[in-house]
């Protein structure tokens, strides 16, 4: 039988290796259901264990493979020693926000001399600039440790250098063949890192510097001289898990493990920001993925996109449960706000992006949109048409872009081709997402040269344009066994998709509106079995018609 989703996906059952699961199921014990999933994803008897309890002792490198690693630490270790000014200065998204957080709640250990600065989006712009320099050299800061950023500043990290500032870079954005000018640059994706670490996120690569500043703190003593505890690494973890799942970087091999060991951190609420979050955004089940994905990301990121771009980092920082409450309702607030003025953009956009469905690549632009949100319209227009997306908005003649790809198209790459070629004024960024600054009469030469690129790299594209099903389940089988078979094989995210299940011969028995983002359906079996079905905002208004239209007719 076929089968085909109302947006027109087709459905197709994955195959499953009888043999791969057969041995799995006798070699391991596993259930035969979860041996079969175990199948469809290739895992074998030998890294099943590893697979299912990932721990980061098996994954965890030398964290001296990344070049400039070792250069890196002996350069904050020689300023704490000179007790020079330390500014933090970090993205102000969420991965930014974790990153900053790592490192600064480890100084707190060791260090009292430094202090945070995180730019804001609108007058400072992304990552360090010669405004945000001139503010740190006014607080008196001598030595800058840049973290989600950094990688291509160079008229920053030029002014920093004029002005006797050392810089250290914590990044993971894509790299050019020319670098800034900095005492250390630590990037698994610059050109000669030879890590094979270039999936991990600012603050995976920011928790493997911590891990070799601590080696190196021990090695020398200090902890032992200074009469002091050597801090528990396995305690910024949650910080780790945070940022990796909402910077959507792959959940495989490190990433993997730092996910699947945060969350048993992130549930001791041992990080008081965190669990006044949690509390805050009212979450009474025991975190997963989408509780930092889809409810405590957001409102971290609400605050550099329409409020104040410190508060995140502030939160994830704080040790006083009062501010960690104020910071903590007002990116609730913030959040709330955020989706009230994301929904109006949101309906304007899908209209000039059906106009642009024709091309390759999808540019919508308005230069009243704000420029905090670009971003989340871009990744939603994004999974609705399926191709590479552009938002623009633009003030005073210079544009902001936000990029948002699909699987086959390095869009950080080709921002990079494009601001190499003169069309983009500065950007960058990585595979799935990029940002860029372009005065406005050259957007038309940028769309132009992002589908040339894009239509050079096809032959490694692959249009997904079907559902990868693992498996049919009767609507007995919808039960809390199999969510608990189907849950061993988290975390989920970016490179490890949650299980996708056909449940046949349905009836649609009531349509519920819960809100303007979620519509709930009632399901009915043959067997007078009842089924809630639940629809986000996404294509909900087709769903909606295809289920009035065809209300009497049996569903999958």
């Amino acid at each position: 039988m076929k089968y085909q989703s109302i947006t027109g996906k087709e459905w197709i059952l994955s195959k499953y290796n009888e043999n791969l699961s057969l041995e799995i199921s006798q070699k391991l014990g596993i259930d035969n259901f979860l041996s079969k999933l175990l199948s469809i994803r290739k895992i074998t008897p030998e890294n099943c264990q590893s697979y299912l309890s990932p721990k980061i002792k098996e994954f965890m490198p030398n964290p001296s493979v990344l070049k400039d690693m070792d250069l890196a630490v002996d350069t904050l270790i020689k300023a704490i020693k000179e007790n020079k000014r330390i500014c933090i200065l970090g993205d102000y998204d969420v991965d930014g926000a974790s990153s900053t957080a790592i490192i600064v709640n480890f100084l707190k250990n060791i260090y009292s001399n430094f202090f945070i600065y995180i730019p804001d989006r609108q007058v400072d712009g992304y990552g360090p600039s010669v405004n945000s320099l001139k503010n740190i050299i006014e607080k008196k800061g001598e030595f800058l440790i840049t973290v989600d950023c950094g990688t291509s500043s160079f008229e920053a990290l030029e002014y920093a250098n004029q002005n006797n500032i050392d810089v250290l870079v914590i990044d993971h954005h894509q790299a050019e063949i020319k670098l800034p000018k900095c005492k250390a640059l630590v990037n698994p994706n610059q050109l000669d890192d030879k890590s094979n670490l270039g999936y991990l996120c600012a603050a995976g690569v920011s928790f493997l510097f911590i891990v070799a500043l601590n080696r190196s703190l021990r090695e020398s003593n200090f902890y032992k001289d200074k009469k002091i505890n050597e801090p528990d690494l396995y305690d910024y973890l949650d910080l780790v898990a945070l940022g990796t799942i909402c910077d959507v970087v792959p959940l495989i091999d490190l990433n993997r493990a730092f996910v699947y060991q945060g969350i048993q951190i992130l549930k001791k609420r041992k990080n008081l920001g965190i669990k006044t979050l949690i509390d805050v955004a009212d979450i009474k089940e025991s975190p997963n993925t989408y509780h930092i994905g889809f409810l405590l990301g957001p409102r971290i990121n609400a605050g550099g996109r329409i409020g104040q771009s410190d508060l995140g980092a502030n939160l994830l920082t704080s040790e006083d449960p009062k501010k960690s409450y104020e910071i903590a309702t007002t990116l609730d607030s913030l959040n709330k706000k955020r989706k009230t003025i994301e929904e109006d953009i949101l309906n304007e956009a899908y209209l000039l992006a059906e106009k642009e469905n024709s091309n390759e690549i999808i540019l919508v632009a308005n230069k009243f949109w704000h420029e905090g949100l670009i971003g989340i319209i871009a990744s939603r227009i994004k999974e609705r048409f399926l191709k590479p997306t552009i938002v623009i908005s633009s003030t005073n003649n210079i544009a902001k872009g936000s990029c948002r790809s699909i699987f086959g198209f390095d869009i950080g790459l080709a921002i990079l081709a494009a601001k190499q070629n003169g069309i983009v004024i500065k950007g960058g960024g990585h595979k799935m997402a990029a940002g860029f600054s372009i005065e406005e009469n050259k957007i038309s030469d940028l769309k132009s040269f992002l589908i040339s690129k894009f239509k050079s790299s096809k032959p490694n594209f692959v249009q997904n344009n079907f559902i990868e099903i693992d498996g049919i389940l009767s609507a007995n089988a919808v039960n809390e066994k199999t969510y608990e078979e189907v849950s061993k094989l988290g975390p989920f995210g970016s490179g490890n998709s949650e299980p996708k299940f056909i449940v046949e011969d349905l009836s649609m028995i009531k349509i519920n509106f819960e809100n303007d983002f979620l519509l709930k359906v009632l399901f009915k079996n043959s067997s007078g079995l009842y089924l809630q079905g639940i629809c986000f905002k996404n294509n909900k208004e087709k769903i909606i018609d295809y289920l009035k239209n065809f209300k009497n007719h049996k569903f999958h």
